[in-house]
């Protein structure tokens, strides 16, 4: 018997277990950085005390409003203080936060006001009417909150309820309800539902306590970054970096609007040192004018997910001052969970080839377990960077699954993985490359041909600010490539040119057989929305 087979007495007790909750991160944050800047909005800035005591007394005003643990409180904010603040407060009274995308339209609103059961809404005046558009026809709505913005020209309309006076009913010594079980929900978050409605995606304190943990070390971050909130906190809650900042004693710089001039400023007047955004606004930093554009003299880290940054735009970027990663990851994976990690191998390759490795998804990041390619028998697929396979996920930072749908649940985990819907191959070093979404993929006359790869050659015009490929029906060949260009300003596009452009590179089945030269569609996050595209694609 071995002398570890007696284990009495080794119990968990409340000195030596404690779930793991990224609340826990302001509640230190409070006492070991009470004078640290935590927060920057303009005139807005607060230490991490005054940061704890207001997320205190957004707690102790919802708890008094009759919010009970596990209920829903809604937000419909842009980047403000008012949402870093939801973050903690409204799960330290023990409730779900649902962070609302701002873009969408009523009928949405409303089935997620709905669906979540939302008790209490926290509006900006922006977005007043479309709030109150929603409430209006459910027949339990939620109380609205009103967060108006005078500096930026929203100042409150006084049919609600102002955000600062709810906090001024609060008491800023609320004793914080943390989780009793770390898999208690802590957010809860829509999916952009391009086909169907919106699935409600649960998140628990456990997963986005390890991805605040395994993203500074990818991060490679050390004390007192300076974070700007870039990417919306309504998806995937920011990636969960406004939940990390406090661990580091980071500061948070909130941005409302995204320019190119916001960015460049808060990098020059903040010290900026972090950001994450899609390839868009890598675009917007390459492509700025010089008035938009600011000296600094350090060094940059971005983090870029949402599709592969074309080859072009990191290669200038870089030149700029900034260190660009790509990750990937999903809404159900709290945002996300592969990074492309650099190895000193590749340290000397420049330009295309410098380019092609940093356009990759690449490998599993510390607080995921196992993340790879594999087939429909749930088969590894072969490293040879050609066969493809779908990205399984397998990790503490997945979501608890879909709310009130356990069928897609069920579905979505099958055979012991995340099913992510992204075909990709993987490299004889294991790093995972998205060849196309499942459903974005164009099957020309049997061949497969991948939207991202023709968007890549496209976007490495000199003329072209972006980029999107989809297929368009054909009577010979079933689909063929059909390419939407956003052109530069100033710039008019020619089709033949651009087709020949194309032909340099690709195959000839792979190039684009139509385009069109026009503003894309996009999702609030910079994604491009290929199914209006598609729709519009089968009139031409």
């Amino acid at each position: 018997m071995g002398w570890m087979t007696n284990e009495t007495g080794l119990d968990k007790c409340r000195a030596n277990y404690v779930p793991l909750s990224p609340l826990s991160h302001l509640q230190r944050a409070a006492k070991v950085f009470p004078d640290v800047l935590a927060v920057s909005y303009g005139a807005h800035r607060v230490s991490y005390a005054q940061y704890h005591a207001r997320c205190s007394r957004l707690a102790a005003a919802l708890n008094a409003m009759g919010v009970a643990s596990g209920e829903v409180v809604a937000t419909v904010l842009p980047n403000i203080p008012a949402q870093a603040e939801a973050h903690f407060g409204v799960p330290a009274c023990g409730a779900v936060l649902n962070t609302i995308n701002t873009r969408l339209d009523v009928d949405t609103v409303t089935y997620i006001l709905d669906h979540g059961e939302a008790k209490v809404v926290l509006a900006d005046t922006q977005f007043i009417d479309l709030v109150e558009a929603a409430c209006a026809v459910l027949n339990t709505p939620p109380r609205i909150i009103e967060v108006p913005d005078a500096d930026a020209g929203f100042p409150a309309t006084g049919r609600h309820l102002a955000y600062e006076d709810l906090l001024a009913q609060g008491d800023p010594d609320f004793d914080w309800r943390m989780p009793q079980d770390e898999w208690e929900s802590l957010a809860l978050n829509y999916t952009s539902g391009t086909t169907g409605r919106p699935k409600g995606v649960v998140y628990h304190h456990r997963g986005a306590y390890l991805m605040t943990m395994g993203t500074v070390i990818s991060w490679r971050m050390v004390l007192r970054p300076v974070f700007m909130q870039i990417v919306p906190l309504f998806h995937c809650n920011g990636w969960n970096h406004t939940w990390m900042m406090p661990l580091l004693g980071g500061t948070l710089v909130c941005c409302r609007d995204i320019t190119a001039a916001a960015i460049y400023n808060a990098i020059a007047d903040e010290g900026v040192t972090h950001f994450g955004g899609a390839p868009i606004v890598l675009n917007l930093m390459v492509n700025a004018s010089d008035a938009e554009r600011r000296s600094f003299d350090h060094q940059v880290e971005v983090f870029t997910a949402g599709a592969p940054p074309a080859p072009a735009t990191l290669s200038k970027i870089e030149a700029l001052g900034f260190n660009v990663t790509q990750v990937y990851g999903l809404t159900e994976t709290y945002g996300h969970v592969t990074e492309c990690l650099w190895s000193s191998d590749w340290d000397n390759l420049q330009g295309p080839d410098r380019a092609a490795i940093k356009a990759r998804q690449g490998v599993a990041m510390p607080m995921m377990e196992d993340i790879t390619v594999l087939d429909a028998d749930m088969v590894q697929v072969p490293m040879d960077g050609a066969t493809q396979g779908e990205i399984m996920i397998r990790g503490n930072s997945v979501m608890k699954g879909y709310f009130k749908n356990p069928t897609a649940t069920a579905e979505a985990f099958a055979g012991g993985y995340f099913h992510s819907g992204d075909l990709a191959i993987q490299h004889p070093d294991g790093y995972m490359q998205i060849a196309d979404r499942a459903k974005d993929i164009i099957i020309s006359g049997g061949e497969n041909i991948s939207s991202v790869e023709v968007e890549g050659v496209l976007m490495g015009h000199p003329d072209v600010n972006l980029a999107a490929v989809v297929a368009k029906p054909d009577d010979k060949w079933g689909e063929v490539p059909c390419a939407f260009v956003e052109l530069k300003p100033g710039k008019t596009g020619d089709e033949t040119e651009m087709i020949a452009f194309t032909r340099k590179t690709l195959a000839g089945f792979k190039t684009p057989k139509k385009v069109v030269f026009q503003e894309l569609p996009k999702t609030s996050t910079g994604k491009i929305q290929k199914f209006e595209l598609r729709k519009l694609a089968a009139t031409l």
